[in-house]
Parts: C-alpha cells; structure tokens; sequence
C-alpha cells in the first residue's frame, strides 16, 4: 500500500507553484538568472497557450450548440448580448483617436498569442494577425473535422459575410462588424474576411475618418451608410 503521507513538495516549491509565472521572471531577472528568467517566459507561454486555445474551442462548441437548437439567429442575438456587455470598453475604445485606436487593437490581437501586422495608408490602419490565432487556427488545425462538437453555419448570411459553409467561430468577426453598425451607425473596425480562411489572414480596417468608411462595408450586411457626421 503506497504510503498516503508521503509529501511530494517542500514549502518553497508549493509557494513557488502558486506565484504567478510573470512575478518569477521579474524575480529571476532581478537576480540575474536570465536562463532560468528566458525558461519562465516560454512556459508562460505555454500557460496562456493551453487556455486560450481552450477558451476558443469552448466558444465555439457553445455557438454551435445554439445553432443546432435554436437556429441562426439565435447565434446573432447570443454574441450580440455578449458585446452589449462590453459596449462601455467599446466606448473608451472609440474615444481614442485613431492611432491609439490600432495600438489598442494590435494589443488585443496579440492576446491571441501569434505575431500581428500593422500596415498604415493615408487613410486608414490595416491590422491582421499572421498566422490567425483563435478561427483561422481552428481550421488549419482542422478542428471541424475532428470535432463533432463544431459546426460550420450552412446558409450564406450576413453573420458569414454571405458564405456558405462558413466555420462557426468566425462569424463572430462578422458579428462584431454588424452589432455596432446597427447600434450606432458606425463600425468599431471594419473586417475584410481572407478569401481561404485559416491559410491568410482577416484583415480589421480603422478609418482614421469614419464617414469615409466605404459603403460596400455596410451593404454587405444589408444596412445603408449614414450620412456623414459633419452634414448631420
């Protein structure tokens, strides 16, 4: 019979276990271990990597529970009620100016753990994760085959920017365009979906002016530009 008091951890250890992995590479840094300070950061990584992953799959199975019990919409109006719970981010968000509005961007693609692109042109920011880490990552790693929990949306829509056979997760991109478009008129950004989702990146537009957001953004989800503000 193996013995039940055996102990498997000094103190140190179960302390060092429950300190959060970020203050250990500071410590480490601080005392001059940069081996150990560089061996931290990739299981740091790893840490974020496993959950985000994990998170990802767990949205997914839930929207494709909804829309195999309740059907398309049921999927809109669930995310939607989602991002009305994160509408007061989203107005600190727009109360940046353009330039911090692509730096709040890039840092919260960057959360998806995978290297972000910033491009810039006379009038507008282009940001795209390279290679996509949350829907594209779940395709290339072929996720909705493997899963019977995940489910592709069958009819073209405006939640699949008119496709047909569209992956579930990534009609949350489309969602996040048509949600405050219908709210306030205006998109947060625009998202131009990649031609072969999971192979190329989606790329998210910030207008440095939003009126001269193309209007082809706004009829492809069925909804008219609104005049500009400055005619308003």
């Amino acid at each position: 019979m193996k013995d039940r008091k055996r102990r498997f951890f000094t103190k140190a250890e179960l302390n060092e276990m429950g300190t959060p992995t970020v203050d250990l590479i500071q410590q480490a840094i601080d005392a001059g271990e940069l081996e150990k300070a560089k061996k931290l950061a990739r299981r740091m990584f790893r840490e974020f990597s496993f959950q985000h992953d994990a998170w990802v799959s767990w949205i997914t199975i839930l929207s494709s529970y909804i829309y195999k019990h309740n059907g398309d919409e049921a999927v809109f109006e669930a995310v939607s009620e989602c991002l009305e719970e994160l509408s007061i981010a989203a107005d600190a968000y727009r109360s940046q100016d353009p330039g911090r509005q692509a730096q709040m961007l890039a840092a919260g693609l960057r959360a998806h753990l995978t290297p972000v692109v910033v491009e810039e042109d006379d009038e507008k920011f282009t940001v795209m994760m390279s290679p996509c880490g949350s829907g594209g990552k779940l395709i290339s790693n072929k996720k909705y085959e493997t899963s019977k929990n995940l489910d592709k949306i069958k009819k073209p829509q405006r939640i699949t920017f008119g496709r047909g056979d569209f992956p579930m997760y990534c009609a949350n991109c489309a969602i996040e365009n048509i949600f405050p478009m219908e709210k306030t008129g205006y998109p947060i950004w625009v998202t131009d979906a990649a031609e072969k989702l999971g192979e190329t990146p989606c790329k998210l537009h910030i207008y440095k002016d939003p009126d001269r957001i193309p209007a082809e953004y706004y009829e492809r989800f069925g909804l008219k530009k609104p005049a500009p503000k400055s005619s308003m």
